[in-house]
């Protein structure tokens, strides 16, 4: 098993739990993670050989109230239909976002018009069975209103409407939250934090200082798991992208957890099933084309404490 921060968790994440009541799985692991990075040096190299001589087992995971507990967040993301979430975070511009969500439609249609072959069966398998599910659009309107269909007609369909994308558009009284906010900041609403040991350096190459946990602290590296985010911004309304953002930093050393590049609305649909379908990996062919300035903007937030 993978070091991580299971362990780090099943010792402290009661505490925490009791000491802030209320806050939900995703706050109480972020509060343990905080923990876990003002460990010194020597207590995570310890942390290390405990976990590597004392594994959990995967039945202790999956029961674990670290995994299980409720979120405020879990309707939007881990029990919302879709594999993949985009979340509008500007609001200025209405008419370019109805288009872009047109776009999006047209897309997702046309997805799974290319994805099914004619006379397929139900229980066709390989990827173009699990892109063919995935034709249905989940979203909510300008309003904030749901889109879905109806609950009951669904579960009469079964599995065959299940959405690509979950589309969160808030309604005015709840987009102070989403308004503008970071790669790291969806992250953090959307998916659940853990610890990964960092990539190495290539030889002769020294670690990143000043040290950051979004690439490397003392070897290891803050990561999330859950759907995918996709991340619809003021620049989305001029150049119809959207930014996708990455859960673990990529192979090439120097890259960060909650990195970014902008992809186009007509090829999010392929890019988001083949991504979960572990199909395709972005890396850039080892280079570091991910956006800077979000970068930036990540690395300065990871830092702040948890409120």
């Amino acid at each position: 098993m993978e070091p991580s921060l299971a362990h780090f968790l099943a010792e402290h994440y009661g505490a925490v739990k009791t000491r802030y009541p209320g806050e939900g799985r995703r706050k109480w692991r972020l509060r343990v993670a905080d923990m876990f990075w003002s460990l010194s040096p020597e207590q995570k190299a310890a942390y290390l050989t405990s976990i590597s001589q004392n594994p959990l087992t995967a039945e202790s995971l999956e029961d674990a109230d670290f995994n299980t507990d409720e979120d405020p967040s879990d309707d939007i993301s881990d029990d919302a239909p879709g594999v993949g979430i985009l979340l509008r975070t500007d609001y200025s511009d209405e008419e370019a976002w109805q288009s872009f969500y047109a776009k999006l439609q047209d897309a997702e249609l046309e997805f799974a018009s290319d994805a099914a072959p004619e006379g397929a069966d139900a229980d066709m398998d390989g990827e173009a069975s699990f892109a063919a599910q995935g034709a249905a659009s989940s979203s909510t309107d300008a309003e904030g209103d749901t889109a879905m269909e109806d609950e009951d007609a669904d579960a009469d369909d079964g599995d065959d409407a299940a959405p690509i994308f979950f589309v969160i558009n808030a309604p005015p009284a709840e987009r102070a939250k989403f308004a503008g906010i970071s790669n790291l900041a969806a992250l953090r609403l959307l998916n659940d934090v853990d610890v990964r040991r960092a990539p190495a350096p290539p030889a002769g190459t020294k670690r990143v200082r000043p040290p950051s946990r979004l690439v490397d602290h003392d070897g290891w590296q803050e990561v999330y798991s859950g759907k995918t985010v996709w991340i619809y911004d003021a620049k989305s309304n001029q150049d119809q992208c959207v930014r996708l953002v990455s859960q673990k930093s990529a192979a090439m050393y120097g890259t960060a957890t909650a990195d970014s590049w902008r992809a186009r609305v007509s090829h999010i649909c392929e890019l988001q099933v083949n991504l979960a379908s572990g199909a395709m990996s972005i890396d850039f062919g080892g280079l570091d084309r991910w956006d800077y300035e979000e970068r930036v903007r990540n690395l300065e937030e990871a830092v702040r404490p948890v409120s």
